[in-house]
């Protein structure tokens, strides 16, 4: 009888852990060039869900990755320059980040996390962030057109 209850515990559990959702792990790399053109993240946007990690990777030691916006709620991130970076995202809606010494260059990215809870916020940081770029004055606008 006891070896049948340890069976049956170990399918059950087996069955537990096969129907588990595992939090994924996606890349973004710091550019000096990319398809995009100058100074970019790629990809300059990102659809993931709640408790996957994006991992920041610089090129060249000139680059960073820090949160500008953020959820109610989630936690933000300042990664040091010419370093990766990890960043788990638990809370949904729309993260805006930049590279510190290339923001006026729009170094700037969008990652969306489940449902865009927090939209109407991102939109207006975006503004306020993008009217500060001397170049590719629009590529923050490109990123938060794709936020659905």
């Amino acid at each position: 009888m006891n070896k049948l209850r340890n069976i049956f515990a170990t399918t059950f559990m087996m069955l537990l852990m096969h129907g588990t959702a595992q939090a994924a792990e996606y890349e973004v790399k710091m550019l000096n060039n990319g398809a995009e053109g100058s100074m970019v993240f790629e990809p300059g946007y990102l659809k993931v869900a709640p408790g996957d990690t994006v991992k920041f990777v610089p090129t060249s030691a000139g680059h960073d990755s820090v949160s500008v916006t953020i959820p109610k709620g989630a936690k933000g991130w300042q990664g040091k320059t010419g370093q990766a970076v990890s960043v788990t995202l638990d809370k949904e809606g729309v993260y805006i980040y930049k590279c510190s010494p290339h923001t006026i260059m729009a170094m700037v990215g969008v990652i969306q996390v489940g449902k865009a809870s927090n939209l109407d916020e991102a939109k207006s940081a975006a503004k306020e962030l993008s009217a500060t770029f001397a170049l590719n004055k629009d590529r923050l606008n490109q990123y938060m057109a794709q936020v659905k």
